[in-house]
């Protein structure tokens, strides 16, 4: 494990502390008047998502885990969890529904995504920052409302919940945002 000294970890960093792997949510250095510069740290721990505060000296040496980001393509969910393939040497790697998060909806058949991979094991996943989604349902389209800035609520082909303009109506192709769900525009397709 390569080491730095802790006022280096930056947010997105990964962490090796008391032999378990922790994902840096903020870091920040505090120099008082008097006393010795600490580094603040906010981590969450990647085995079971518990938040951690520490606070260390900012030339304390902490570990940090090499992790290596990988292209890798969706294949399939099961009750064994997420399949990916690694398209260079087409190892397949199941990634647990806890690692995915709230991005496991979006996740569509041959979707490109990068996963960061520690000794072989998946610890976080990247995917693209919009999707092409199919609105399910959602109200009617009302006459005359097609300048208002109000938004209407609607359910997409993945049954994630959205707002929309008022001119979309069931059956549009619309992009979605993959971080929050938010509606982007209409599909080009």
């Amino acid at each position: 494990m390569p080491k730095v000294i802790a006022s280096s970890v930056r947010k997105g960093n990964i962490l090796e502390v008391d032999g378990r792997l922790y994902l840096i949510v903020t870091a920040q250095n505090i120099h008082p008047g008097k006393g010795t510069p600490v580094t603040q740290v906010d981590m969450r721990r990647l085995s079971d998502g518990v938040k951690v505060s520490e606070r260390w000296r900012t030339t304390e040496m902490v570990e940090r885990a090499f992790v290596e980001d990988r292209p890798y393509t969706y294949l399939y969910s099961d009750g064994d969890g997420n399949h990916f393939m690694n398209k260079e040497t087409f190892e397949q790697i199941g990634v647990p529904d806890d690692i995915l998060g709230d991005m496991k909806p979006y996740l569509q058949e041959n979707m490109e995504v990068k996963l960061s991979v520690y000794e072989g094991n998946p610890v976080g996943i990247e995917l693209p920052q919009r999707v092409t989604l199919e609105v399910v349902e959602t109200e009617p389209v009302t006459k005359g409302q097609t300048a208002s800035s109000s938004y209407k609520p609607a359910i997409l082909s993945n049954g994630v919940r959205t707002l929309v303009p008022p001119h979309i109506g069931a059956g549009t192709r619309i992009v979605v945002n993959t971080e929050d769900g938010a509606y982007y525009e209409r599909a080009k397709d």
